[in-house]
């Protein structure tokens, strides 16, 4: 670490937690002979990104294309002003989660030294962010360009993030509409070369589904977290929600395991959430053996299919909120269009894909609030030095069945 990055790094330490940019803005003015600094944050819906220090109204444009082109493709970008003035936009990126831009204002254009000791002060602060929201409201405060119902805010506070990085894969994923959603969710978490992710419908709408959902996650992290695999999860989760629902609600949930160094997926379909696997120019539905849904039934039991991915696959998960939209009586947007959407965001990375999906969703909408709750996540692995195969699936009476598959190539992202 260079002496501006513990420098600034000692400072986040000790400012409060709703103070962080005001120390990275000193910290700036001091080490980069900046004249300042500003953070802007992606909103819900990561279509725009607004300032910390000078919040704007929820009907203010930000003026920060250099800044949205920062955050899209994840580097630096230098913008001129006329009197030799330089604004340089880093992305703010922990974990592989995209949370902003660091703006820092030069007088004039900056050293590629003075551009490189940005860069770590950009990690750093990325990293306080992320952590300091757990103790501060002033940065969701400003994320969210409307107010959130009561539904969607436990849904947002429940989320593990909305996108990670690692070096054999990357994930995203994206809530809507942003600001009302209630049952639908994701959820994944990182655990040595194990990577699970699980997609939910919760039975109903609003407060309700809501509650639905958060007891199905809780129970499901509850035996991820005592070391229990996908059936594990799901019969826990399911013996919960019936306990308490008696059968009367449900959660359609869709739980996937992916080992990073080879590409073998476990699944287990319990209702609604599909994936679609694209390979290339092909995007088809992975064949599963759907069972019962969470909490349909007393000591319900599920079995793990697995398949094996080839590197440069990708791997779209949606709800019915996705597949099933059918506005002002057109076909589903499953039906064609969502293999448009996925075929159009081939060469983006998944954070930016998933937004394709979405937005194309939208549009098909006619730009009218969605109807119904929409779940995109998106996968990427890019092999981890496993055997590739053909993602066809075998059946198992537990977590330890394997299915076997030849190598192979595939799309690189």
């Amino acid at each position: 670490m260079s002496d501006a990055a513990g420098v600034l790094a000692r400072a986040l330490r000790e400012a409060p937690p709703d103070m962080l940019v005001e120390a990275a803005d000193r910290t700036v003015r001091v080490l980069l002979d900046a004249r300042g600094a500003e953070v802007l944050l992606a909103d819900y819906r990561s279509t725009g990104l607004w300032p910390v220090r000078q919040p704007a109204g929820p009907d203010d444009d930000t003026p920060v294309d250099a800044a949205h082109r920062c955050y899209g493709a994840q580097r630096e970008v230098l913008a001129h002003g006329d009197d030799d003035s330089c604004l340089l936009y880093l992305p703010l990126t922990a974990w592989g989660e995209r949370l902003g831009v660091l703006v820092v204002d030069f007088a004039t254009a900056p050293s590629p030294e003075v551009v490189r000791r940005a860069q770590e002060l950009a990690g750093d602060l990325a990293t306080a962010l992320r952590a300091a929201d757990r103790d501060t409201d002033r940065y969701r405060r400003t994320r969210r360009r409307e107010r959130l119902s009561m539904a969607a805010e436990m849904q947002w506070d429940l989320l593990p993030g909305r996108s990670a990085a690692h070096e054999a894969y990357r994930l995203a994923g994206q809530l809507e509409p942003a600001y009302t959603v209630g049952g639908d969710h994701f959820d994944w978490a990182i655990n040595g070369d194990d990577l699970c992710v699980t997609v939910l419908n919760g039975d109903g709408t609003g407060l309700g589904a809501s509650l639905l959902t958060s007891v199905a996650v809780n129970a499901m992290r509850n035996a991820r977290r005592s070391g229990g695999g996908l059936v594990e999860q799901a019969e826990l989760a399911s013996d919960t929600i019936y306990s308490q629902y008696r059968g009367r609600r449900h959660v359609a949930t869709l739980l996937l395991e992916l080992d990073v160094r080879t590409g073998r997926l476990g699944a287990v379909d319990a209702g609604s959430p599909r994936a679609v696997l694209v390979r290339g120019t092909s995007v088809r539905p992975l064949r599963l053996e759907q069972q019962l849904p969470l909490g349909m039934f007393a000591e319900t039991r599920y079995e793990v299919q697995e398949l094996l991915l080839q590197p440069g696959d990708r791997l779209f998960v949606v709800s019915d909120g996705v597949y099933s939209a059918e506005p002002g009586g057109r076909e589903p947007y499953g039906r064609r269009a969502m293999a448009r959407a996925m075929r159009a965001a081939c060469l983006q990375p998944a954070t930016e894909a998933v937004g394709t999906v979405i937005r194309e969703l939208h549009a098909y909408h006619d730009r009218v609030d969605l109807r119904d709750d929409a779940v995109v996540v998106c996968l990427d692995w890019f092999g981890g030095g496993g055997r590739g195969g053909s993602p066809e699936t075998s059946r198992s009476t537990g977590d330890g069945g394997r299915s076997t598959g030849g190598a192979g190539g595939g799309r690189t992202n």
